[in-house]
């Protein structure tokens, strides 16, 4: 830093201002000093850093299920998240949900000496295990949503799931079926609702749920039944693989996407639009969830734990799979 002073012609202060963004600093002095970084290949110390500020600068991330598309992009999202904020990003990937797994995962995170943690929670049972548990650090937990007792970063499943089925009641619907996700991920149990109260707020029925896995052939498999035991207009699919394979059923029977059965997906992955017909769908903001998180668990850092639940709301994507029934 000394050598980066004496280039830019500065004091050793003045680097430090415009290494931690300092706004008391000209924008000639910056440049300056941001040229004699370049010039220098000035790093700066991380461990001597350390030893000053009392942080690691690393936050934890404890992940499980990541082959999906959602915990994978909200994964990438806190990583860019952090990354952005100066912080490096140490991941715990679960294999399997128990109490040793979870404890594990926090017991290393304890030896890294992170500065906070953020939980990707697809499932209630890691909430359970949390609340046992005893870290002096902030704990932020992606998609636990509102009502827990830790403090909590969310997309709204719920929302989007209305957002989805009341698109398809405005078109005219009255028969609408729900493919879901396992009923053990709180993002599938959260889209139920959702439907469900969209179709009792219009007075219909919620009498037509199926059970998916996440993955096409789930999808198709559920596709396949709806058709053969059920008459209905639209369904409403927990997210886009699985609708991948419901517009495979529909097309094998012989019928038509949206002609004879619309279709609404959940995520917008970046296929979605090029599937045949391109997917209505909903698109989650997985970039924005990971700022979110970041500053959930900044604020906590500096001393302000009231800031609350943080919910990131999702938008509907309307392509060319839904459109008024036909009868």
């Amino acid at each position: 830093m000394g050598d980066v002073a004496k280039m830019a012609g500065v004091s050793h202060q003045t680097v430090s201002r415009v290494l931690n963004n300092h706004p008391n600093v000209s924008g000639q002095t910056k440049e300056r000093v941001e040229s004699a970084i370049a010039q220098l290949g000035y790093r700066r110390n991380t461990a001597a850093r350390s030893l000053v500020t009392r942080r690691s600068r690393t936050i934890g991330v404890l992940a499980c299920e990541t082959g999906q598309f959602g915990p994978a992009n909200t994964l990438l999202g806190v990583e860019q998240a952090g990354r952005e904020a100066g912080y490096f990003v140490s991941i715990a990937n679960l294999r399997e949900v128990t109490d040793d797994s979870v404890n594990d995962a926090i017991a290393h995170f304890r030896n890294q000496s992170v500065d906070g943690i953020v939980i990707l929670v697809p499932h209630p049972d890691v909430l359970a295990v949390l609340r046992d548990v005893s870290f002096p650090v902030p704990i932020v937990a992606v998609g636990a949503g509102t009502g827990n007792q830790l403090t909590g970063a969310s997309l709204n499943q719920r929302l989007g799931a209305r957002l989805a089925v009341d698109h398809l009641i405005g078109l005219g619907h009255r028969r609408i079926a729900h493919i879901s996700g396992p009923p053990h991920w709180i993002d599938a149990a959260e889209r139920i609702k959702g439907w469900q109260e969209s179709l009792a707020q219009a007075g219909l029925g919620a009498d037509i749920l199926l059970q998916g896995g996440w993955d096409a052939a789930s999808g198709y498999r559920a596709g396949l039944d709806l058709i053969k035991q059920h008459t209905v207009t639209a369904v409403f699919v927990a997210n886009d693989q699985m609708a991948v394979g419901v517009l495979r059923a529909v097309q094998e029977a012989g019928l038509h996407v949206p002609g004879d059965i619309s279709v609404v997906g959940y995520d917008d992955q970046p296929e979605a639009e090029f599937f045949m017909p391109p997917l209505t769908t909903i698109k989650q903001d997985f970039e924005e969830l990971g700022r979110r998180c970041m500053e959930a668990v900044l604020q906590q850092l500096d001393g302000d734990g009231g800031i609350g639940d943080q919910i990131v709301n999702p938008r509907l994507v309307i392509r060319a799979t839904t459109a008024a029934p036909l009868n």
